[in-house]
């Protein structure tokens, strides 16, 4: 499961994981709690969490870009509890998280669901963001590349042990 896999879906709670996508709709999978499901794309909207951008006092910024504000500021200011809070806490948090939202265009509706939403993310583990994707591509290609230079280990070498030019040679004649 990673980040870009997670989807907001119109009418429903909460966030689900895309498990696989149809013409007539999706099977998703609750972050909540992990039941699966098919869900009509006739009667839900689909919307990766990816894409979802937040209204602030300049451009839009991704809801990733809150989210990370959020991780590096709950050490100095503990996230509230989106179902119990009230507007005035939730407001005052992210005034001091991050400043720059647009309190006329960002409904407190809006601040609960993304505190409820941080919190499901952060108990999944999916707030580890890629600042690069290429550079984390590159990472990964050059981890896999090491790992099929890596000699067999002594065991693996016993149950499969390497043909040479002389054991090749010998069967051929």
């Amino acid at each position: 499961m990673a980040y870009k896999d997670i989807v907001s879906i119109s009418g429903l709670p909460g966030l689900y994981e895309m498990v696989s996508s149809k013409a007539e709709g999706g099977i998703v999978r609750s972050l909540e709690d992990r039941t699966t499901r098919f869900v009509s794309a006739r009667q839900h909207r689909f919307t990766p969490i990816e894409t979802i951008e937040v209204f602030t006092t300049g451009a839009n910024v991704p809801l990733q870009e809150v989210f990370k504000a959020m991780q590096q500021h709950e050490d100095k200011h503990p996230v509230p509890d989106g179902s119990k809070a009230d507007e005035k806490t939730l407001r005052d948090y992210f005034d001091q998280v991050f400043p720059e939202l647009d309190d006329d265009r960002v409904y407190f509706s809006d601040l609960k669901k993304m505190v409820r939403w941080y919190a499901q993310l952060r108990t999944h583990g999916l707030l580890q963001f890629d600042t690069e994707p290429a550079q984390a591509e590159a990472a990964q290609e050059a981890a896999q590349a090491l790992a099929a230079e890596q000699p067999l280990s002594t065991a693996e070498e016993e149950k499969n042990p390497r043909k040479t030019s002389r054991s090749r040679k010998k069967k051929e004649s």
